[in-house]
């Protein structure tokens, strides 16, 4: 068959983009390079997917696995990791172009650029589906205090520190404890303040752009430095925090913070001798011990006292990991009903560990309910900066 034209290769694609709209799909950039892949890659498109299957699924014992617990990428999230590594770009349409063999300065395209363009997203995407590198980067995660999907706010937060510890490991050669001590902060950092929640590629964009003419480890690293210590300000830990503490949103950020800093510093569920880490872990196989949110004021309690709206009951300030027969347990009774009796099953000083890790207010239990959570706000905003001082090697 003679070789098809340029032009009519691209025709092609734009046949395909249209009868897939026509079918009332709305397709968006990652369906347009996914497209261009099977064109002009399609053997890389199948990688891609089948790696993101795997991701999901247990494979064969004994077998390597992209499979976890932690990070189930689709494949327009691996797609946004191969653009970082192959381009330093994070908005799509640019990548999208710059496979198309367009100069993003001129908007000039030629089939050689195209193919130049393709050599790169080939060379990043074997890196991007390695399966060393993948196991490595999610136990930085893990390092993170971060154990499962489940407690992940943001899967935009995990695809750009996936790209930075690529960039940091194949690019500009940071030494593997230094690189993972780094983006395991990064991610925490990242994951806590929401840094790429709203307009992630605008984000993610900004911070490869200063990546783009860094050339050694000690740049990189200190590039990474200065973000941290820019966004995690003591005015960050005592004021802005707190206020972020101030709501019922079942999957706030802060809230996931909390767990990975309790994680991080080794701390029990209240109430119990298990670590608060082998109760947020996913088990390896059969039942796990179930851990449950608990209400230090129980709702019943609350709307006794004529405390009855979501968001008053369920403010994150009012929230502790205990086991589920102690939530059950302690149903709807009041603080100052149930706190002794529990209370008096630990010696003083493990209580006041206990205190510490929750972030329990002295004589928490003969507050009134606001000032419970006004109290209790700045002591989880401290747990946490906590938790970052224990992933920065401090001491607290």
């Amino acid at each position: 068959a003679p070789e098809l034209s340029q032009q009519c290769i691209e025709e092609q694609a734009a046949d395909v983009f249209v009868r897939s709209n026509s079918e009332g799909k709305k397709l968006n950039q990652s369906d347009f390079i996914l497209t261009l892949m099977s064109v002009f890659w399609d053997e890389g498109r199948t990688e891609l997917e089948t790696f993101c299957r795997a991701a999901r699924q247990h494979g064969p014992a004994g077998q390597a696995s992209p499979f976890n617990a932690i990070f189930q990428p689709d494949p327009d999230h691996l797609l946004r990791v191969d653009g970082g590594v192959a381009f330093r770009r994070a908005r799509l349409e640019h990548v999208y172009s710059l496979l198309r063999g367009k100069d993003l300065a001129t908007g000039e395209a030629s089939p050689e650029k195209r193919a130049n363009q393709f050599s790169k997203l080939r060379d990043a995407q074997g890196r991007v589906l390695n399966l060393t590198y993948w196991a490595d980067f999610l136990n930085v995660v893990r390092a993170a205090g971060y154990r499962s999907a489940k407690y992940i706010s943001s899967v935009n937060a995990l695809v750009f520190a996936y790209q930075l510890y690529l960039l940091g490991r194949t690019e500009y050669g940071v030494e593997g404890f230094k690189l993972k001590n780094a983006i395991a902060r990064w991610l925490f950092m990242s994951l806590l303040t929401g840094r790429f929640t709203s307009s992630p590629e605008s984000r993610m964009e900004q911070d490869l752009a200063e990546l783009r003419d860094m050339t050694s480890a000690e740049q990189f690293l200190a590039r990474l430095a200065t973000v941290e210590s820019a966004t995690l300000t003591d005015d960050y830990w005592t004021k802005t925090l707190p206020l972020d503490l101030a709501t019922s949103s079942g999957r706030s950020p802060a809230l996931f913070g909390f767990y990975a800093a309790q994680t991080l510093l080794d701390a029990n569920a209240l109430f119990s001798s298990m670590k608060v880490v082998d109760l947020l872990d996913p088990p390896a196989q059969g039942q796990k011990k179930s851990l449950e949110r608990h209400h230090l004021f129980p709702k019943k309690h609350l709307i006794k006292l004529g405390i009855e709206g979501i968001r008053d009951t369920n403010q994150i300030a009012n929230y502790a990991l205990v086991e589920w027969d102690d939530n059950i347990a302690i149903s709807d009774a009041s603080p100052a009903q149930y706190w002794p009796k529990y209370a008096a099953r630990f010696a003083p000083e493990t209580l006041a560990a206990m205190m510490r890790w929750h972030a329990l207010p002295q004589d928490w239990w003969t507050l009134s309910y606001e000032e419970f959570l006004v109290a209790r706000r700045p002591l989880i905003a401290d747990v946490i900066r906590q938790g970052y001082a224990k992933l920065r090697g401090e001491a607290g």
